[in-house]
This record gives structure tokens, sequence and C-alpha cells, in this order.
């Protein structure tokens, strides 16, 4: 059923799914997850018949719509075996089928440096899938792994992609009040607002077609030349498409920006832009009744199974994520209205207008045009409006790698290792970024460390050159790293005497210290977490520390030694009259 409601026609009842290869043929179909198809002809390749049949079989078995949904899959891997079957031919002795193939002709075809990392990665994938290949010397050259190299795409510095930003959202928010101001226009004729016959009226009637069919009654003269018929032309003021259907409708410039637009809040890349549907509205559950978009993706790029995924968003105020949904339904309303009566169930969200048809190859993995309107945004017209804005190309690849890599820092269409692996460690400004941020954290994680780890030194016993405190034996009282205010000496807690250079424990003192762990702990269950941890969480660190220091056997045989002085001692410190 489609999304309006509409029931969807049932295939004939001898309907059966083509074979992506015939029998006793050498041309494989590759049919998509749309029903397009494509053809690899093997005869086509410098290599004898056997092995042609058994590449053609072994990419066969991939050219389904569960295995690979797209065009540019098979593609790739046909590109790639038309690279392996070159190699193979340019031998002094080919092999005529995969069975010939040597662990030492691999080899020499994986190092080649013309081949590359991904036919390398292709080929491999699909030369393994044959049985004669599964197990042996040959399959254990085709199992060794190849250094994927790094991407060389940087992101853009933050003044840059503001720029980008700027210039799209120029663009698009034109555009809107452009289409908004012609609505306005079109309600007021259609609740009879202007007089019949005036220039207004002859407006609103242009307008008014324009949104029912998506286009202006054009008259064909005898040499087949389209013309707009006078009244219509006068009252519009000419025949450009600013005049005309760009009144109601998007031009691919304006929905490459409502694409970039999209790209910078949201992180999609251009196959998503292609065939995001329309978003599903519905208040949300507080009072103001802001609506919440929930955004059906579909991401072909990851595995099986993960394909589609829904997030939502709020419009809640000018600045909010819920926002550019909203405007971007708006600006193409009158659009999908058309599409939606020519062919139902397209739901597509970004959709804009075309002068006139372009034919498109059936092959191709980007949605067919329906009428004159399109979907998405083109690479091609990706490249044109970038350098038009004077960019010197499309933004998409880089404006993702800096929404992706500094501004979400969390993955887009990708895996978290994928996004770690190629948008973040590699990137130049991520790098830089990083450096204070890593001195920070080494600067913040050495100060725990000084506060947190015990400091004092561990002995077998008491000496006499050491002054005895509550916690621990002091080697040099009179030379603080924490000096008193007045009269010299030390001037901090005894609860600091582990944390300092001076201080030396011994197994005098480990009863005592074990007990003050446990009075800590049991502390912590009667007050504030954030009260304890500022009175006592570093203390509780560094007697943990020394916990696993002396080890749990003695540690324990310390709690059992535990005596009524011990106690008493603590309960003082504790209470502060052994505070200084």
């Amino acid at each position: 059923m489609s999304p309006r409601g509409r029931r969807a026609s049932l295939l004939p009842a001898d309907h059966s799914r083509p074979e992506s290869l015939a029998h006793d043929s050498l041309v494989v179909y590759h049919y998509d997850s749309e029903h397009r198809v494509k053809e690899y002809d093997f005869s086509t390749l410098p290599i004898g018949e056997p092995m042609q049949r058994s590449l053609a079989a072994l990419l066969a078995a991939q050219c389904t719509p569960h295995r690979w949904g797209v065009h540019g899959t098979s593609k790739t891997h046909w590109m790639a075996v038309k690279k392996f079957a070159t190699f193979l031919s340019r031998q002094e002795h080919p092999p005529r089928d995969l069975d010939e193939l040597s662990a030492s002709l691999v080899k020499r075809w994986r190092t080649d440096p013309g081949v590359g990392y991904p036919v390398i990665t292709a080929i491999s994938t699909l030369l393994r899938r044959d049985p004669r290949l599964q197990t042996g010397l040959v399959a254990d050259e085709l199992a060794v792994r190849v250094r994927q190299p790094k991407s060389k795409t940087q992101s853009y510095s933050e003044a840059e992609f503001d720029q980008i930003k700027a210039a799209a959202r120029r663009t698009f928010r034109a555009a809107l009040l452009r289409i908004n101001e012609n609505a306005g226009h079109l309600d007021r004729w259609r609740e009879v607002s202007f007089a019949k016959g005036s220039e207004d009226w002859v407006v609103g009637e242009a307008l008014d077609v324009l949104a029912r069919t998506g286009d202006l009654p054009y008259q064909v003269g005898p040499s087949g030349r389209r013309s707009l018929s006078r009244k219509y032309r006068t009252a519009l003021g000419g025949t450009r498409a600013g005049v005309t259907w760009q009144r109601l409708f998007l031009s691919s410039t304006e929905a490459t920006a409502l694409g970039v637009l999209l790209m910078a809040e949201y992180g999609w890349n251009l196959s998503v832009i292609d065939r995001a549907e329309v978003p599903r509205a519905a208040p949300d559950q507080g009072e103001d009744g802001h609506l919440t978009y929930r955004i059906a993706l579909e991401k072909r790029r990851r595995g099986a199974g993960h394909h589609h995924e829904t997030r939502n968003v709020t419009d809640d105020g000018a600045s909010s994520p819920g926002r550019l949904i909203t405007e971007a339904l708006a600006a193409t309303r009158f659009a999908r209205a058309v599409v939606e009566d020519l062919a139902p169930g397209t739901n597509r969200l970004v959709v804009w207008h075309t002068s006139i048809g372009i034919r498109e190859v059936s092959s191709t993995d980007r949605p067919l045009p329906v009428g004159l309107f399109h979907f998405g945004v083109p690479p091609t017209a990706a490249r044109l409006w970038g350098r038009r804005e004077g960019f010197g190309g499309s933004p998409f690849r880089r404006g993702r790698r800096t929404v992706n890599a500094l501004d979400r820092r969390e993955p887009g269409q990708n895996s978290q290792d994928t996004h770690d692996r190629d948008y973040v460690l590699v990137d130049k400004r991520v790098q830089a970024d990083a450096v204070e941020i890593i001195a920070a954290g080494a600067e913040d994680a050495a100060n725990r460390a000084r506060k947190a780890v015990l400091v004092a030194q561990l002995r077998d016993g008491p000496t006499t050159e050491d002054v005895e405190t509550a916690t621990a034996d002091c080697r040099d009282y009179g030379n603080s790293p924490y000096p008193a205010a007045v009269g010299g000496g030390c001037g901090a807690s005894f609860l600091m005497c582990l944390g300092c250079g001076n201080a030396r424990v011994h197994p005098g003192h480990h009863s005592r210290l074990a007990h003050l762990h446990h009075a800590l702990a049991n502390l912590r269950s009667v007050l504030a977490p954030s009260v304890w941890e500022a009175e006592w969480g570093d203390t509780h660190d560094r007697l943990d520390d020394l916990k696993h220091k002396l080890g749990n056997g003695v540690w324990t045989q310390a709690l059992t030694g535990v005596t009524n002085s011990d106690r008493e001692l603590i309960d003082h410190l504790l209470t502060g009259d052994l505070d200084t």
C-alpha cells in the first residue's frame, strides 16, 4: 500500500524473477531494487570462454536485489573484472579457467601498482566465492589483506563551511519566499478576490493550471514549436522560467541549495537526499504542539538489515533541527502534489522542475523523473552549484566530512569504525583541534594522578629518622610541599600524607589505613555523591591504590588486626579533630 493509502497492484500470477544469467549465456543481467536492469557482456572480455563463464557466474550470483540493490555496485565490480581479465590476457600463458590460477600469478596481480585497492578487494571477494578457490595456496593469497589508502578528502575550515551554508541558505530562502508569495496569490484567486479578466486574475488562473498540471498551456505551431498564449505571456511578464513555472516550483539550482542545507544540518549524502521520503509529522506531547517529524532514511552503504533507519526532529523555533524540514515541505508542496497525481506513492521530499523533459538512462541508480519533475540532487547539479558559488565544485563530500567529523562527531551513514577510520582520524582539522584537547586531557590526567594515586613510599618497617603521623611516617616534616602559612612545617591535613613524597608507609600503618578505607566507604552511603567526592574521594582513591599494591591477602589480614586505638584515631581524623 502506498503512503497515501492506495493499494499496490499485484504481480501477475505467472510472475517470476528474471534470471541474472540465462543458460548457455555470457550476458549477466543485474535487476536492482527497483527492477531496472543493466547488462554486462562477458563475451567481450579478452580471455578464454571457460574463464568468461566462470567470472560471469560469480558476478551473476551477486546481481540480485537482496545482494546488490543498486547498479553502482555491479558496475564497480564489472570494471574490476575487466581490469583483471586484461591482466590475465597479458600473461605469457594465460590461465584457461579459475582452477589454473597460481598463487604466484595472484600475488603478481595483487602487487601490480596499476591495480589499486578497490579492484583488488572486488576481485578477491568474487574469486573466493568459487569452490575451486576456497582452499589451497591461491585461497591463502586471495585472503591476504591489503591496506586501504587513506582518504585525501579534508574538511572545510569553519569560515569556508559557514560561507557554503550562507550561500545555500540565501538561494533556498529566496525560492521559498517566491513560492509562498505566489501561493498566497493563488489562494486569493481561488477565493475570487480578483476581478475576472484583470491581470491579477489571469496570473491566478495560470498559477492554478500550473499547480494542477505542473505546466502551462502551450500552443504548438505548424513547425512544432511550443509557444505560451499571449494572455498568459503578457500577465506573467514573459516566458522565462523565473516568471512562469518557477513561481511554484524549485529549479535544480534551488533544489541543490536545499540539499546542501540538508547535508549541513543532518549529514546526509547525495544518495540519501535523492531517496529521502516525505516525513510524517505529529504534534509533540507538550502544550505548545510543535511538530515532530519522523524521517525515514534509506542508507544503502550499510550492510543487509541496516539499510533503513528513522530519526525524529522537532520544529520548535527558527534554529531548531526540524525547521528545515518544515521549509522543505513548504517549498516542494506544489511539486509533490503534481507528482502524486502523475505517479501515486512516489513520496519524495526533494522535488524540482525542469523546462523540458530530460531522458535518463533506465539503469541509473537515481530515482527516475516523473514528467517534468526530478528528485534529489544530481552530481552534475552539485558540481555546477559549487562552481557557480565560487567553491570549486560539489560541496557534498567535503561537507559531509566536516559535519560528521567535526560538528556531529558521530557516525552518519557509516559504522563507528568506518566513521573513526575514514572521517575522524585522517582529517587534518580534527587532528589540529585534538592537539589542545589531548594536551588538556594529559594535564588533567597528571593532576588526577597526583591527587588520587598513592605517592607515599612503602617500607618494610619504621626508621628512627621518620616522624610518626596519624596515617604514615614523615621523612622531612620541615620541608613539606604544602608548607604552613605561619610558623613553617607542614600545613596539610593528615589525609594528604598518602599523596606526599615525604611520607613512608610500613606494616604498622596497614590496619588503621584499612579501617580508614572501610570507614570512607560507609560514609559514601550516607552522604550526597558530590559532597563525598569533594571531601573524601581523593583519599579513598589513594587507599584503593595502596590496597592494590599490598594485595588482597595483606589487606584482609590488616582489617582483622584493627585495634581500638586505630578506631579511635580514625574517628578523630574523620571528625576533624586531627585535621592539622
